[in-house]
């Protein structure tokens, strides 16, 4: 969150001046950003080619028609000024956009082993397996080809991970950084690596990952392979500011140990968490944040304060221009060269550019140095605006910088608050700075908490339609946490650079603050999670939460309040009686499917593990069911394969703290999997069993009732060899009917053996969807099986690129030569399909299309 005071230097002279001829053009450039932005697809090139040379003709016409009219201020001139200023940076844009997808990488490239050389671009964040970094591309050719690539992305992302089993230790064999040899930006390398296009998971109401790398400059991310070595190239290049950023980075958290002697009751977690969040305090790094202290920061609403965000920059400018304004003052050779308002308003924005600079330059950086200039330059030039334009200037400067930043959440976050401070800026008001000053430390104390309230309150709509969820405790949080992480743990975590023990001081003046936050985290309605309402209930009540915080007569603020709820009690659509849907959730190489009838729902599997501290249950399963409103009534657990269960546990925490327990099925492998067992008790999935909700019929059709009825006897299999000892083999086969005989069929991760069994026993189509067994994979849907069930939309659920090779082609044949629509998760995100409709399947990558979106493909209906 982005604060700051125009009033943060001494005055400079100022002289009015007239903005009201701008806010034309400053609309223009607003309002043609968010046109381009929101553009399914991209235009020919020609087309933004020739907007832009109209504007400019549209533009000279009207300046020198406005040059000999007698009245040039008329409703049409400024219309003109609008429309020229909107269509030229569309223009723009939309011609940055083919620049940028000119250097995208070649789908052919993907997955083949490549030459790159050039230089590390950024810190090395360390991994489980490895190393990951930034690499600015100077030249790539194929291994063997002979000609560089013409068209290549000029940044990638890379990981270096050790060989399989190998240990990070001098002599082992493995990367040269597990072999001693440091890696730090700026070496330049040659390697071999294998790459791909920016993918990521596109859920409703979910976050978009290729529009972050979109936005960041990233076209592909890869790995080095170890045959042929990597070779150290001479002649480091530049990225000295990186450079700087890894040793302060390294620095920082090797005081641990220095941490661990003064406090040796600190476990060794909490230990790490505070180091981890002193280091993204100093340099940016946010992957040094735990996880689990992100989803408490988020909790307490003050993630923003965690890392180099506006405020802390707006900060240091503060501090800075301050300083250099008393030090300046000192000098009167100085003060006759340059004014000392003057002197201390360029040190105050040139150090926020370096600090932003040394942060990483992120994009919530880059978007507080664009708002500091800016206001910056009207106090160097003397005028005086009023706030509305001044607010809008700075948000025209960043979008013509950054278009994309519109969707981004921070970016809202941000304006919505700065406007607030400016509107409702007391100091501003006649008579308003004299009477703040006149209330002493109250009376700044009063307006800190008078801020805070209003901020709160205005953001409260923003945050329900941007995340689905609001921090009750965020107002008392921030109020502490404000003073505390800017002017003393921030302080001494940049102190770190000069002295390194400062860091494990900032560690220990952090822990009194964590245990506050984890406290009020505790609380009973801590957080308000709603379903995310319709984006007009939503901007209606953002625009009332404005209200509520304006100045205005206390009737006008009951209406704004009464606008509100439409907002807070959306009524979600539901299935009809009889009918019901079913949403494959995009969660990568994994299984996870949601069945919802009209007043029930259940979880089919719970997607795969990603790491050893993240998984599909927190990152994607449970934001998704909050912003939809459900909380499962069941979840059933196919097998006990990690990407079937990886997120079953953090998910089953979640809705066990939240309420009465979830009703968890599995099969045997579920049941006596270790790892599982805080998922007890787990109901047995077998076959004859059914039941109704809401008119909808469930049956599990798979697997058998043990034949001796002993409990933990092996369920019946007809298998081979292989699959007889396989999880897959156990899977939870569950088919739903609807009232109108429509029929969805989930099958897990069942082989041809099972599948024969099943055909066999009577299991026939037609079937409206079926979730294609095992991803796709060969030793899956059989001929018979594709025969028997003919089904009209065949699902697959697999990651993009993924190392088994699903789906595999003669699988994706097999069906379609049997009429079936083959959706690829990977090229349809989340795919929803009803039972009201059968003949209508949803993508996510198609419903809410996107240019920079490079995997979405249209589906082909094999039949009606």
């Amino acid at each position: 969150m982005l604060q700051f005071r125009t009033a943060s230097v001494p005055a400079l002279p100022l002289r009015q001046a007239g903005p009201a001829s701008w806010s034309w053009a400053l609309w223009g450039c607003v309002l043609g950003v968010a046109w381009q932005v929101t553009q399914p697809q991209l235009w020919p090139l020609g087309a933004y080619q020739a907007l832009l040379g109209a504007g400019f003709v549209a533009a000279a016409c009207g300046a020198v028609g406005r040059r000999f009219a007698r009245r040039p201020k008329t409703w049409p001139s400024r219309l003109l000024v609008l429309l020229c200023a909107a269509g030229m940076t569309a223009a723009v844009t939309g011609w940055r956009a083919h620049a940028y997808l000119g250097q995208a990488l070649p789908g052919e490239l993907e997955g083949q082993d490549l030459v790159v050389q050039g230089t590390m671009a950024s810190m090395l964040q360390n991994t489980a397996q490895g190393q990951r970094w930034r690499f600015e591309v100077e030249q790539a050719w194929r291994v063997d080809a002979e000609q560089p690539e013409r068209l290549f992305p000029s940044m990638i992302e890379l990981a270096w991970y050790m060989p399989w089993g190998s240990q990070a230790a001098p002599d082992a064999e493995g990367p040269a950084w597990a072999r001693g040899e440091p890696l730090e930006p700026g070496q330049r390398w040659r390697m071999t690596v294998r790459l791909k296009r920016p993918h990521g998971a596109r859920n409703p109401h979910g976050f978009d990952f290729e529009l972050q790398q979109w936005e960041q400059g990233v076209q592909a991310a890869g790995y080095v392979r170890e045959s042929p070595s990597p070779q150290r190239l001479q002649g480091d290049a530049g990225y000295r500011m990186q450079r700087w950023r890894q040793w302060l980075r390294d620095r920082i958290r090797a005081q641990a140990a220095v941490l661990q002697r003064w406090w040796p009751g600190l476990g060794a977690s909490e230990r790490e968490s505070a180091i981890g969040v002193v280091a993204a305090l100093a340099v940016g790094d946010q992957q040094a944040v735990d996880r689990q202290d992100w989803t408490l920061f988020r909790q307490t609403g003050v993630s923003h304060l965690m890392s180099i965000s506006g405020l802390h920059i707006t900060m240091f400018a503060w501090l800075a221009a301050w300083a250099t304004g008393r030090l300046w003052r000192l000098s009167a050779r100085a003060c006759q060269w340059l004014p000392a308002p003057r002197a201390a308003l360029l040190a105050g924005a040139v150090l926020a550019g370096v600090y932003a600079l040394f942060s990483g330059w992120g994009v919530p950086a880059q978007r507080t140095v664009c708002m500091l200039a800016v206001v910056g330059a009207l106090q160097w030039w003397g005028l005086r605006w009023p706030w509305p334009q001044v607010w809008l200037l700075a948000l025209a400067v960043v979008l013509v910088a950054d278009p994309w930043a519109l969707w981004q959440a921070g970016f809202w976050l941000s304006f919505v608050a700065v406007g607030v401070l400016l509107a409702t800026d007391r100091r501003s008001q006649p008579g308003g700075e004299a009477a703040t000053a006149a209330g002493g430390a109250w009376g700044k104390a009063a307006g800190l908490w008078r801020e805070q309230w209003l901020i709160s309150l205005a953001l409260a709509p923003l945050s329900l339609l941007l995340f689905g969820q609001v921090s009750v405790i965020g107002l008392v949080a921030n109020l502490a946490a404000i003073p505390w992480i800017t002017l003393l743990v921030t302080p001494l975590a940049l102190a770190s650079a000069l002295l390194p023990q400062a860091a494990a001081l900032a560690a220990v003046a952090l822990e009194p603050l964590m245990a506050l936050l984890r406290w009020l985290a505790g609380a009973p309605v801590a957080v308000l999670a709603l379903p995310q309402p319709a984006w007009w209930a939503a901007a209606v009540a953002i625009g009332a939460g404005l209200l509520l915080v304006a100045p205005l007569p206390w009737r006008v603020r009951v209406v704004a309040a009464m606008c509100c709820v439409p907002a807070l009690w959306w009524p979600l659509p539901r299935p009809a009686w009889g009918e019901f849907e079913v949403l494959a959730v995009d969660i990568g190489q994994g299984n996870a499917v949601l069945l919802r009838t009209r007043s029930h729902s259940l979880l089919y599997d719970a997607g795969p593990q990603y790491s050893q501290h993240s998984d599909a249950g927190e990152r994607v399963l449970l934001p998704l069911l909050q912003a939809l409103g459900l909380r499962p009534d069941a979840m059933m657990l196919s097998h006990r394969d990690t990407d079937h269960t990886g997120g079953a546990l953090s998910l089953h925490r979640s809705l066990t703290s939240a309420g009465p327990a979830v009703t968890v099925w599995g099969s045997d492998s579920v049941i006596r999997d270790p790892a599982l067992a805080d998922l007890a008790p787990v109901r047995r999935c077998t076959a004859g069993e059914r039941w109704q909700w809401d008119g909808v019929a469930f049956d599990i059709l798979h697997p058998l009732m043990p034949q001796s009825g002993a409990p933990g006897t092996e369920p019946v299999q007809d298998a081979l060899p292989s699959a007889r000892t396989s999880s897959n083999a156990g899977s939870c086969v569950l088919r739903l009917r609807s009232a109108s005989g429509r029929v969805a069929l989930l099958a897990g991760d069942i082989e041809a053996a099972q599948e024969r069994r099943l055909v066999a026993q009577g299991l026939a189509g037609p079937v409206d969807w079926l979730l294609v067994p095992h991803h796709g994979s060969k030793t899956s849907s059989s001929p018979p099986w594709i025969d028997a069930l003919a089904p009209r939309w065949a699902m697959v659920q697999a990651g993009y690129r993924n190392r088994f090779g699903h789906p595999v082609p003669a699988v994706v044949q097999r069906y379609e030569r049997a009429g079936s629509t083959v959706v690829q998760q990977d090229r349809c995100g989340a795919a929803l399909w009803r039972s009201a409709q059968p003949g209508a399947l949803h993508c996510e990558r198609l419903i809410r299309a996107h240019y920079w979106d490079v995997h979405a493909a249209p589906l082909d209906p094999q039949k009606d």
